[in-house]
């Protein structure tokens, strides 16, 4: 396994390009399973999660190869039902592939989901929806049995805007006959991306990126070549790091408006952000000022750029205060900041920082995908060299972020951890 050794103390500078988004590629893979031909992906970026949905893919008998960032998978021929534990337990977002196997297969075997340990995340959504629909579930050694001989439109009411189930429910809606309208239903970027691939497809959808989506089934999709959209998440913690650093940065295909809260709170703690049409521009000349957030849905402050945020946090002046409204157990990172120097003490779904003066560097973990980014961060702001363990969890989200943070200006190394991975 292999840690980052990050030293501290140099202001990013440059310009830095953002890949495709993560959360976006992972769904349209999973889409292509609906159409017999070859469906072209591109902007997909080489991260473990795309690498292990690709593996999915294969095993399903969806032939997927990769061209550059491009991949294509042919799912022209009889496809598998089963999904294969050894993969599906390392990602949870594979669990997507029910949505559009039930609507194609009538049938799926799924094992049942893996990923970052960051909460509960239950899949009870995803299957109250699919049994409006007519589908029947079972359990037997860690598989989902789901068969649904003849999908059927309904009226479905999520409890809460989960991504997820919007995504999932989405892609067997529109292979089932009739109507499915989809109340509370979540309005990511990524979901929007989604739903303009489906209708690429031959899908019928309306109100995508609004509360409430109207789907039509049809009988047959079509295979297409779409493009996957930047990686607001990504582009968000470039956006924290330069602030973090004190430098100043100009984020290629970062979209300003998937990142509206965000760079509001970056211009609040004292950033200068400049919004151009396919780029943003981020520099912080000063310490950062204490703010305070809440987690929300979006168009709210993502959950997934919460622990980088209060890594930026940890040294800004004043006390902050950020409230965890989707993931409850998104604090687990917070041992490994004050191990840092940070001030953070947390009760239930709140957290106090306290920002310090300076943070020192300290052997740390990554604990997920975000955490460990938030780590990184904390790490270019710090004194001293500071080593992160566990670094496969960044592998998960960021392609190559060493070498793009060594081209503004960084001092990032990656190296052999000397003790085992934490999974």
């Amino acid at each position: 396994m292999d840690r980052l050794v990050v030293t501290g103390g140099t202001r990013l500078h440059g310009s830095v390009r953002i890949s495709g988004a993560k959360n976006s590629a992972l769904k349209l893979m999973a889409a292509s399973l609906l159409a017999e031909g070859e469906t072209v992906i591109e902007n997909v970026p080489h991260i473990a999660d795309c690498l292990t949905m690709a593996e999915v893919l294969d095993r399903l008998g969806a032939g997927a190869s990769w061209e550059g960032s491009s991949l294509r998978i042919d799912a022209s021929g009889a496809l598998e039902v089963e999904t294969p534990y050894e993969l599906v337990s390392q990602m949870r977002a594979s669990i997507v592939v029910l949505g559009p196997l039930l609507a194609r297969q009538g049938r799926a075997r799924v094992a049942m989901p893996g990923g970052c340990n960051i909460g509960s995340r239950k899949i009870d959504l995803h299957l109250k929806g699919f049994e409006r629909m007519g589908a029947r579930f079972s359990y037997d050694h860690g598989f989902l049995n789901a068969t649904a001989p003849s999908l059927r439109g309904a009226m479905i009411s999520l409890d809460f805007p989960s991504v997820g189930a919007t995504e999932n429910i989405l892609m067997a809606a529109v292979g089932a006959t009739g109507t499915t309208v989809i109340e509370n239903a979540a309005r990511e970027p990524e979901i929007q991306d989604l739903a303009a691939m489906l209708v690429q497809m031959g899908a019928k959808i309306d109100g995508a990126g609004s509360t409430t989506m109207e789907i039509h089934g049809v009988d047959g999709f079509t295979a297409v070549r779409h493009r996957v959209i930047p990686d607001r998440i990504e582009a968000g913690t470039f956006a924290i790091a330069v602030c973090a650093t004190g430098g100043s940065v100009t984020i290629e295909e970062g979209r300003a408006e998937h990142l509206d809260l965000v760079l509001d709170k970056l211009g609040e703690a004292g950033a200068t952000v400049e919004a151009k049409d396919r780029s943003v521009r981020v520099e912080m000349s000063e310490r950062p000022r204490q703010i305070d957030l809440v987690t929300l849905p979006f168009p709210g402050f993502p959950t997934d750029l919460q622990p980088q945020m209060m890594a930026l946090l940890a040294a800004a002046r004043g006390t902050s205060i950020v409230t965890e409204n989707v993931f409850e157990s998104r604090f687990m990172f917070v041992d490994e900041l004050n191990r840092m120097g940070a001030d953070i003490r947390t009760e239930g779904h709140h957290a106090v920082i306290r920002g310090v003066d300076r943070l020192s560097a300290a052997p740390v973990r990554a604990l997920d995908i975000r955490a460990g980014a938030a780590m990184v961060i904390a790490a270019l702001a710090a004194d001293g060299t500071t080593d992160i363990a566990d670094i496969h969890h960044v592998d998960r989200g960021y392609e190559d972020l060493e070498g793009r943070l060594t081209s503004l200006g960084a001092e990032v190394r990656r190296e052999p951890s000397p003790w085992p991975a934490e999974r």
